[in-house]
């Protein structure tokens, strides 16, 4: 099923309870939505980008209106709250202004309903295609035999489905392809060891889990062939992805093992430099809690950035559905994406 879809409200995957529990989570209110973007039940960049279409519609829908100027002033009001959730993740944006002015150009209360769940559909239905166009371009890269190392969670459950890093993993072995991949367990949140794992035993792929601070002795062994990842936002000197994943490149490049990023188009920031880009930063409670057991003292003092920025010199090539890009990106992104 997908991660997120559209059943009279808002349908999706709670991400917070993996693995222990697969339960569905319906918001019928934007509130709702905006609540589940932040404490994470949905994240993944192409996810979010849903989540941000799917939104404006669920605005148009949550209740009666009298007339055209009133719906389309609810629909502005829960777009802003919508965009405070993350700010990060630039595709949120994307599926947000999408939907927005789709919504916008209708002349009647029952167009602009009509028009924002059309444009937040299409949106879903295109992350579906363009991650399969991803996952085949990305497939090129990996041999028979190879075994992959990622980070954080880049399949299914960050997208609408088949997933970007993850969904070249499957494209691989969709073609008959022998594939083993590491997980990184990803702190503070775990989402390498909860949700990356959970879904490739769910396919049977196999899996192997390792801490993150083990990323450098696997590698010293020998043991990965290649590291992929996703993104969140990508702009002219930098990948900005969860926290840690410029660790993984440093050590990458140390040993001599290709780093790729897989992200579709939409993912792409390209005015900006990393300086530009707000990082979103999470509660303390994230490191010195596990669930209600105290791991650190009460009064430490926290530092809890949820991405970093990875300089583009240490990626050796970008997985997009348009197709692989290498260097020099400062002229090969803009040309093959046309942006």
């Amino acid at each position: 099923m997908r991660t997120i879809f559209w059943d009279d409200g808002v349908v999706m995957v709670d991400q917070t309870l993996l693995p222990e529990r697969f339960e569905i989570l319906v918001c019928k209110t934007v509130h709702q939505l905006a609540e589940a973007i932040k404490r994470l039940a949905v994240r993944g960049a192409p996810a979010l980008e849903a989540a941000g279409a799917y939104g404006i519609a669920l605005a148009a829908y949550e209740r009666d209106f009298n007339d055209l100027v009133e719906i389309k002033k609810h629909i502005q009001d829960a777009a802003r709250l919508l965009a405070s959730t993350r700010p990060t993740a630039v595709n949120l944006f994307v599926g947000i202004e999408r939907a927005l002015k789709a919504a916008m150009s209708g002349d009647s209360i029952e167009e602009v309903r009509k028009l924002a769940l059309q444009e937040a559909e299409r949106i879903a239905e295109e992350d579906v295609e363009r991650n399969k166009k991803l996952g085949e371009y990305g497939a090129e890269l990996i041999e028979d035999g190879s075994t992959i190392m990622t980070y954080c969670n880049a399949g299914r459950l960050a997208t609408v489905d088949w997933g970007t890093a993850l969904g070249v993993v499957r494209s691989a072995v969709s073609q008959g392809k022998r594939v083993k991949v590491i997980a990184c367990e990803t702190r503070p949140l775990n989402q390498g060891s909860r949700l990356t794992c959970w879904e490739l035993i769910q396919d049977g792929i196999d899996v192997t889990l390792i801490t993150d601070s083990m990323a450098g002795i696997v590698m010293q062994k020998s043991m990965v062939d290649c590291v992929i990842v996703g993104a969140d936002r990508i702009v002219r000197d930098a990948v900005f992805n969860k926290i840690g994943t410029y660790t993984v490149a440093v050590l990458a490049k140390h040993h001599g093992i290709p780093f790729y990023v897989a992200a579709p188009r939409a993912t792409f920031d390209w005015n900006r430099s990393m300086k530009e880009v707000t990082i979103e930063e999470r509660s303390r409670d994230e490191l010195i809690y596990c669930g209600n057991r105290l791991l650190a003292p009460e009064n430490v003092r926290v530092y809890n950035p949820a991405f970093d920025p990875t300089p583009l010199d240490l990626v050796s090539a970008i997985i997009t559905e348009y197709g692989i890009i290498r260097e020099p990106y400062s002229e090969n992104v803009p040309k093959i994406l046309e942006l």
